[in-house]
């Protein structure tokens, strides 16, 4: 018995992955298809159920643009970047969704793809999971944030919203650049190959270091995973996004659920008001943001700091999933 375990920790080393926790093996995951009406059509949602045993509340999980559901279970050191893992591990189960458009989600026309076409799709996964589990918890990053609050905002059918990586305040001139690295998918050497029409957006090969990892340690096996795994984005994603977050009258402050909000300082959500949140503190982020939710019966915040938009890869990312944790359990 004793050798079958060597040879096991022994395997696990050679692959790079650190040996699960005892209770791993309480965790059932499976893949789940959700039939949904994404504006005028019929689409399909794809998501990935990890439940652990006795779990009574789930996290419904929405990745950003150029992003699926991998995001929020990243395997390089899972222990410390996986979101998905963190939250089952303390009893949490997740439901991380593709969006349409991506990863195993259907692929429609993306003139029919926009945040509120995405919200209305991930409202009825929610439903879906309303079924199962006694709370339901709305959490999304970057492009994933803005669908999340509109999902939240409209439907007012969920018991908690964790938005990272994006505010109601903008760096505009910080931002632009990760915008001018989008190109069609059909000029992407690998993307091309999926054949979707030129509304469909991704990055730059080599460009994604300075868009969403800079100023985060250049870790080759982080950058070379992300990169092999990129997806796309609509265009119309993109064109929709600032006029729920930030132009004349913000989705969120119809938001009635309590609020997790995670920045980086190295963001370009972050600066001095208006331009960025200011994310000098945690308590400086929450009362920068607390305006823009203003039927929220409470606004908490955290601050990620080395590390640029997609933190989930950062080399401490287990420190803001042990608060948002904390805060789940707190409402």
């Amino acid at each position: 018995m004793r050798l079958r375990r060597l040879c096991a920790v022994a395997v696990l080393a050679l692959l790079g992955t650190a040996p699960l926790p005892a209770n791993a093996a309480e965790i059932s995951c499976q893949d789940v298809y959700t039939p949904v009406s994404s504006g005028l059509t019929q689409q399909t949602m794809y998501g990935k159920l990890c439940v652990p045993e006795g779990a009574r509340t789930v996290q419904v999980l929405v990745p950003g643009a150029t992003y699926t559901s991998a995001y929020w279970d990243i395997p390089v050191q899972p222990d410390v970047r996986s979101v998905r893992l963190a939250m089952n591990h303390a009893g949490i189960a997740t439901m991380t969704v593709d969006r349409i458009g991506t990863g195993k989600s259907s692929k429609p026309l993306s003139l029919l793809i926009t945040v509120t076409s995405q919200a209305e799709a991930v409202h009825q996964v929610v439903q879906r999971m309303r079924a199962q589990f006694q709370k339901v918890l709305l959490g999304g990053h970057s492009l994933g944030s803005v669908v999340t609050i509109v999902e939240a905002a409209t439907y007012h059918d969920v018991d908690g919203v964790l938005i990272t990586g994006m505010t109601n305040q903008w760096d505009y001139i910080k931002a632009l650049p990760a915008i001018a690295s989008s190109i069609p998918v059909m000029l992407d050497p690998r993307l091309s190959r999926l054949g979707l029409d030129p509304g469909y957006l991704t990055t730059v090969p080599g460009s994604r270091y300075a868009s969403f990892h800079k100023p985060g340690p250049l870790n080759s096996t982080v950058i070379d995973y992300d990169e092999s795994t990129k997806d796309a984005f609509a265009a119309g994603e993109l064109v929709t996004t600032p006029l729920m977050v930030n132009i004349v009258i913000p989705a969120s402050r119809n938001i009635t659920a309590p609020v997790m909000s995670v920045q980086t300082t190295a963001d370009y959500f972050c600066g001095t008001p208006p331009l960025g949140s200011d994310c000098s503190s945690s308590e400086a982020l929450a009362a920068s943001e607390r305006p823009f939710y203003a039927r929220a019966p409470k606004v908490d915040a955290f601050v990620v700091t080395g590390y640029g938009h997609c933190f989930n890869f950062a080399p401490d990312s287990d420190r803001y999933h042990r608060v948002v944790v904390g805060w789940q359990r707190s409402i």
